[in-house]
């Protein structure tokens, strides 16, 4: 079996099949092996940690909702973020999924101040309205989730940043844009060794 992280950047879908010509994939940041996929998904328009494996199982047991995995996001919003909105966000908000409500489990919430490189391109940048950098710590999955919940308390997101899931983040990539890892430190590292 073989794990790789992968600092995955904005514009690069998080699968190996193009929808159209102009898409970028996964096939193009890295020449990962046969039979590696994805764990998860990360939006086009996301950037950050994501993990690739062909081991099935630890892929099923890291998108079960019953086990609850956190997974951290360094969150660039519109606007700047006060208690109410910080309270609403840790306390859980309503958002709407596929015509649905959803109520979103508790968030752990801090304002932050990442040294992240400017994006390509850059986002939109407004004179007179600041932003404000959020850590939003989850333990559930839903498609678009984050983006949802920012909005649903008044600060959409201009950029959005995957960290960490479990306890490993951007940070074990050592500067390498993609790393293979071993079993045993993955496992220890999500909490999966029993």
């Amino acid at each position: 079996m073989r794990y790789f992280l992968l600092d995955k950047p904005y514009g690069v879908l998080s699968q190996f099949s193009r929808e159209l010509a102009t898409h970028r994939t996964l096939a193009d940041v890295y020449d990962f092996p046969p039979h590696v996929y994805p764990v998860g998904r990360l939006d086009r328009d996301s950037e950050g940690l994501l993990l690739l494996t062909d081991d099935t199982r630890l892929n099923y047991r890291l998108l079960q909702p019953a086990h609850g995995h956190r997974r951290t996001y360094h969150v660039q919003v519109e606007g700047a973020v006060g208690e109410e909105a910080t309270a609403a966000l840790a306390a859980g908000v309503t958002i709407r999924l596929k015509g649905r409500e959803h109520r979103s489990r508790p968030v752990v919430v801090e304002r932050i101040a990442p040294a992240y490189s400017p994006r390509m391109p850059p986002i939109r940048q407004r004179k007179h309205i600041p932003d404000t950098w959020l850590s939003l710590t989850l333990t559930e999955g839903k498609n678009r989730q984050v983006r949802r919940m920012c909005a649903a308390v008044g600060h959409p997101v201009l950029r959005l940043v995957r960290y960490a899931i479990g306890e490993v983040t951007l940070a074990d990539l050592a500067g390498q844009h993609v790393r293979e890892v071993g079993v045993n430190w993955l496992s220890q590292r999500l909490g999966l060794l029993k």
